[in-house]
């Protein structure tokens, strides 16, 4: 259930229908979640974000309650995808906080329609091929998820064991909300739900195309803060640096990949401020 400060509501955008949790009132805040996870990544971040801003949170495509579209896992559908919701909404900009496989479509957003983006918070996750992350090895799992139809297949009958490892994993065992395991769980079971979330692996060399020929063709302008924990750490920061015109770097010490569950205080402590500067 969403907490009582968000409603939940169904947005056309780009050929789809995204789920989106919306609470407060005030500058627009998007909050874009990434593998295996819902807009409920968000729980312990919504409320207090939303007494000073809109807070808008959907469920990216074919995750959660959205369109378990056929295809448009790229970065560049899913950017306009959240450019779709923000025109529905009649937000004109919108600062955009993304972690893990949400954070690409946050980066092309900001970089092609830096009118639209105010403040930009990019966790956990790496941009492609910019230079930065030489050191840092991609995890097993993402050729497992890359190859068509292995992993539907492989998983079949065993998505709660292999969604629970991964929050495990991702919070240094402290584990998270039953009603969260659950809802993550949904994102991964059954062989549809299963291919909509491995289609973000699949897309990646679209979307690493999309950050170069992005990169090329312009500097990201605005004020960005990067966010790193466990694995990633400070690559994607060392990734920003060299193309950014106004970044922050920020490590959290002793917190997993999946920082809104596992340290969300902390988070807060920095996005608070970040958020509401108007420097």
């Amino acid at each position: 259930m969403p907490p009582l400060e968000a409603t939940l509501n169904r947005i056309p955008t780009n050929g789809i229908h995204a789920n989106v949790a919306i609470a407060g009132a005030g500058p627009a805040v998007v909050l874009l979640h990434g593998f295996p996870h819902t807009w409920q990544l968000w729980n312990h971040i919504i409320g207090p974000l939303s007494t000073h801003h809109r807070v808008i949170a959907p469920d990216l495509r074919g995750l959660g309650a959205s369109t378990r579209a056929p295809d448009g896992y790229d970065a560049a559908t899913l950017a306009t995808d959240i450019d779709g919701i923000l025109d529905v909404l009649a937000e004109p900009i919108a600062s955009v906080v993304a972690i893990d496989a949400g954070a690409p479509p946050a980066f092309l957003l900001a970089t092609r329609r830096p009118d639209r983006v105010r403040r930009l918070v990019l966790m956990e996750s790496l941009l492609g091929p910019l230079p930065g992350a030489e050191d840092f090895s991609p995890p097993w799992w993402f050729g497992f998820h890359a190859v068509p139809g292995l992993a539907e297949t492989v998983l079949h009958g065993h998505e709660a064991d292999y969604v629970d490892w991964f929050l495990t994993a991702g919070t240094q065992r402290r584990g998270v909300p039953p009603s969260i395991r659950d809802a993550f769980t949904d994102v991964c079971t059954g062989s549809e739900a299963l291919r909509c979330a491995f289609s973000y692996y699949r897309a990646m060399p679209s979307s690493a195309r999309q950050i170069s020929d992005a990169v090329s063709r312009g500097r990201l302008a605005v004020p960005t803060l990067s966010v790193g924990a466990h694995p990633v750490g400070r690559a994607l920061e060392r990734q920003l640096r060299p193309v950014s015109d106004n970044l922050t770097g920020h490590l959290i010490p002793d917190c997993g990949h999946i920082i809104p569950l596992d340290r969300p205080q902390e988070l807060l402590n920095l996005l608070t401020p970040f958020l509401s500067s108007t420097a």
